[in-house]
């Protein structure tokens, strides 16, 4: 089944708002060369949303949160809604990012609930899964992957799978410029379409984009996109360089 390459740029606590309305100007103009080849998002710091929803406007580059709380309304000092989020015109929200599990603390239990309410919500979610060098050289990368899957996708039903998008990220490969191999991480993107295939069987498993995401660069995206299970990238800090992102984006339509 033939699956659209999807690359997302994940800025993290980067950028000041001018700083952000200028990438995503240079992103948004610079997508027109990819077309619908590629679909795009950019996700910036809540502060930035409004100025880049702005900076888009006119191109087909979806915006996108990095983080969401899983409760409608109500007293929870620094957290953001779903409802907040529409209200910027976002379409992608990340969930379970490893920097939310491993900095933050986030169980799989508050991925889930956080995951079934974006998608409850209408938002579209890119949740990831990865694991830590500690549980890779343990050989617990399937496990983990597996583990992590599951959980996060407890509360969402087959319909709802075509707007989730798994992004596989091993954590000791995120930020550090190390990269998995393209022919490992294609082994943990096969094995995560078996657990979506267990999961809600092999057309829905066939169906769904799993990204890759950890130091993909313009140099090595292209080896990594051509692997058969990995549809594109999350991207971090190669994102953060408007022409460099758009090289990868480039590489997504090879």
């Amino acid at each position: 089944m033939s699956r659209r390459p999807f690359v997302a740029g994940n800025w993290k606590m980067n950028l000041n708002r001018a700083g952000a309305a200028e990438l995503a100007g240079v992103v948004a103009r610079g997508s027109a060369e990819v077309g619908a080849a590629v679909e795009c998002a950019v996700c910036p710091a809540f502060v930035h949303l409004d100025a880049v929803r702005h900076a888009l406007e006119g191109s087909e580059v979806r915006l996108g949160a990095q983080d969401l709380y899983f409760e409608p309304d109500g007293a929870f000092t620094g957290e953001v809604s779903t409802a907040m989020l529409q209200d910027l015109s976002v379409r992608y929200v990340l969930t379970g990012h490893s920097e939310r599990r491993h900095v933050i603390g986030e169980t799989d239990d508050l991925v889930s609930r956080k995951t079934t309410a974006a998608i409850g919500a209408g938002l579209d979610v890119i949740l990831c899964v990865g694991e830590t060098i500690e549980q890779r050289r343990g050989g617990e990368t399937d496990s983990v992957n597996e583990r992590q899957v599951r959980a996060g996708l407890a509360g969402i039903t087959a319909e709802q799978m075509s707007r989730i998008t798994i992004a596989y990220e091993p954590v000791w490969a995120i930020g550090t410029g190390v990269t998995a191999t393209p022919d490992d991480a294609q082994a943990a993107h096969a094995r995560i379409r078996e657990v979506l295939g267990e999961v809600h069987g092999a057309e829905i498993a066939a169906a769904t984009r799993i990204q890759y995401g950890g130091s993909v660069k313009p140099e090595n995206a292209a080896s990594l996109f051509s692997m058969p299970d990995i549809d594109g990238g999350l991207i971090g800090g190669a994102a953060l360089k408007g022409p460099g992102f758009l090289e990868i984006m480039r590489a997504a339509c090879t």
